[in-house]
Parts: structure tokens; sequence; C-alpha cells
């Protein structure tokens, strides 16, 4: 089999990069008042001009000096309301003191980047950001570092135009580089990361490769693992997700077939359901015929292909970060920040995944859902040892990037 692996990645053109300085979190103070005591001073009574008294009157007032002293009446001190209003001001300032540390505690732990660092000058770049989504099962059980999607997100941050290409996990590619041996390219985030043991490592390999078969550079890479990503999405209060078509799948009863290898059917219907993390889960995995598990017959086997579980991942991505920017999900963002802290690993910093991420337009009717597949670029193919794998049509692997490239939103 030709190895085309040996020459350079070719990108698509762009202004030259620049980059970007380590940002910092500055806590402005704020001078505070010295605020002095209520105090009374002592006034000159003021002169009333006054009718002559009578006799009888003055004898009845008594003397001047045996008048009683005016005194101004003294306001009590609202010691309780200033010491309600001090408490309410530093618990605030509690707050918030504690929750810019959990944020950048939450930023230092997902990421390679200290939180504040940017490397794309907070997307304020011309040039196109590309970021590997990478989804696996995780676990201890065999294959849990295998990448069942493989997503890229494409963005161009001035003009929100965005594309997403997802790359079959069957892809049939030389790996480790130049070394004549061959894997599905599902694989390569597994071996890179010493199956598990060095995350960033394993991220690396697997945005080189991706960058090689797509043209695209793509320098940045996050991973999800599906099981704390079940998590994140109970912590927002589930997803709203519109199913395009039905489809039913045989599912597995437990992600590691050791403890139960036993399986369930799963059905879903065509329009809006609202999903829990498993249901979300099941509809982003499911790929096996009914058949396959003696449950009864498929009704629609399109969905259960790598490009038919391509598209409802994208699907479900998509409704996810919908639902986190609605602001009535956002008191629970804190609880987000803990199941996200088990489920995502990236090279971005945390201020350049929440620019990426807000910038992003999923909604935009012209956002390009660009899927590898063997309707276009790509054809069946089975491999010496008798995997099924997919190969580029002719082995013409500049046809895929040909592909991309024409199918972006630019």
């Amino acid at each position: 089999m030709a190895d085309n692996y040996n020459t350079e990645p070719m990108y698509p053109s762009s202004p030259s990069r620049q980059q970007g300085q380590q940002g910092k979190l500055v806590l402005g103070q704020s001078e505070r008042s010295q605020r002095r005591p209520y105090h009374y001073q002592a006034q000159q009574p003021t002169q009333l001009a006054q009718p002559p008294l009578l006799g009888s009157q003055r004898a009845q007032l008594g003397s001047p000096s045996s008048l009683p002293r005016l005194q101004a009446k003294r306001r009590p001190r609202a010691r309780g309301a200033v010491w309600v209003a001090v408490l309410v001001v530093l618990i605030l300032l509690g707050v918030i003191i504690t929750t810019t540390q959990r944020v950048l505690a939450f930023g230092s732990a997902i990421s390679t980047q200290a939180p504040l660092s940017t490397q794309t000058l907070y997307m304020n770049t011309l040039d196109r950001v590309n970021l590997l989504v990478m989804g696996y099962g995780g676990g201890n059980h065999d294959g849990a570092n295998l990448t069942d999607s493989m997503l890229v997100m494409s963005l161009l941050p001035f003009s929100r135009h965005t594309s997403l290409i997802s790359v079959p996990r069957d892809l049939w590619i030389q790996y480790p580089p130049n070394s004549g041996q061959f894997a599905k390219i599902n694989t390569v985030y597994q071996s890179g990361s010493n199956n598990g043991q060095n995350p960033q490592a394993g991220g690396d390999a697997a945005a080189q490769k991706v960058s090689l078969v797509t043209g695209l550079d793509v320098r940045y890479w996050m991973t999800i693992n599906f099981t704390g990503f079940r998590e994140l999405i109970n912590s927002i209060g589930g997803i709203d997700v519109y199913v395009p078509d039905s489809f039913n799948a045989c599912y597995p009863n437990n992600d590691d077939a050791n403890v139960d290898a036993s399986w369930i059917k799963v059905q879903f219907s065509k329009g809006m359901q609202h999903m829990d993390g498993e249901t979300a889960i099941r509809y982003a995995r499911a790929r096996e015929p009914l058949e396959m598990c003696g449950l009864g017959t498929s009704e629609n086997l399109a969905e259960l292909t790598d490009f038919g579980r391509s598209a409802r991942q994208q699907i479900i991505i998509k409704a996810v970060l919908a639902q986190i920017k609605q602001i009535s999900t956002w008191p629970r963002l804190l609880n987000a920040m803990t199941a996200l802290q088990h489920t995502i690993y990236t090279n971005l910093s945390l201020a350049d995944l929440a620019e990426f991420s807000s910038k992003m337009d999923l909604n935009d009717t012209h956002t390009a859902h660009i899927g590898l597949s063997n309707a276009n670029v790509l054809q069946d193919q089975t491999s010496n040892d008798g995997q099924t794998i997919l190969l580029p049509q002719n082995n013409n692997w500049q046809a895929i990037v040909d592909y991309i490239r024409q199918n972006l939103y630019n």
C-alpha cells in the first residue's frame, strides 16, 4: 500500500501568525473611604426676638439661668444596619474570590496551558482556528482510549463562520509515521498517549495525523471522556435534541464487557426529545444493528454507520452548547465545571476555549457539516487482517484535502 505521509501537509494560505502573550487576572482594589462616627457639635443658641415679659410671667418662668438647656435630640446609631451591609459585602467578595479561584483551578486542571494565557490572541486572529475534538469511552476496560468520535471544529473568529468536519474512526492510516505499520485512525490517541497515561502526547499525535489527512492546520485538540460527558449533561439539566431520523440499535449494557456482556435495545423516534446524560450518550454512540444481538430487525441501518454516528455526535455537541448558553442554565455552571473537570482535557487555555465556544455559531444556516464517507471521497475496504476499513477512492489522499477545502465555510 502506498504511503502518502512522507510529504508535508498542505494548508490553506493564511496571514502570518502572531504569538499571543500570557494573560493576567488583575483584581482591582477600590479605596474604602474612612467613615467618621456621628457626633454632634455644640451650637450657639439662636437669638429670637421676643416681646418683653411681664413681671408675673417672668416670675413663673424664672430667670434665664434657671431655664432648662435645649439639647439636640440624638439619633440612634444604626449599628445593626451597618454591620449587615458590611457582612453582605464580605460575603459577596468571598463568593467572587472563591468563584474566581475555583474557575482558575478548573482551567489549570483541564488544560496543558495556564488558564488566562492565549495561543490565539484570545481569538483575535485572522487565521482559521482548528480544534480536534475526540470522544473516548474511558474506564479501565480494553479499548477505553480508542477515539470513537473525531470531529474537527474549524472557526474563522472574526466572521464566526464555523465548519464541522467528521473524520471516520475506520480510516486506515500509517502510524507511527514512516513506520510501515497501519491501523485505524481511532488508535492514534491510544497509542500516542500510552493508553491514556500521557494525554498530551496522545492529543498531539492525533492532531498531527488529522492535519495530514485533512490538509487543515490542526494545532489544538480536546478529549472528551464519555463517562464524564454523561455527568456534564445531567449537571446542566439535560439537553433538547431534535432527532432527524428514527432508528433503533443494540447497545451494550455496560461499557466493560467483562462486567456485563449483555445487550439492550435502544429506540429513537423522529422529533424533539429531552435527553438526560445516559440517553444522549446512547444516541451519540449507538452503532450495532439489532440483528447482531438477536433483538429484532433494525429499521434504519444508515444511522448505524460511522457517518450516521458522526452526524449524531455533531447534533449532541450543538445541543450541549445551546443549553450552556441559556441564562436558566447559568446557576448550574459551577456544578457543570465539576463534571467537566472529569470529562475534558485540552491544549487550549481556558480563556481561548471560552472565546472559541462563544464565537462559534452553529445556528448559522451556512455552517458547513462535512462528513468524509464512501458517498464522496472514501471507499470501503478490508485490511490484510480482516478488519473493515476506509481508504481514499483510488488511494488519492489529496482528494480528501481538496474536498474539505471546497466545502469549508469561508
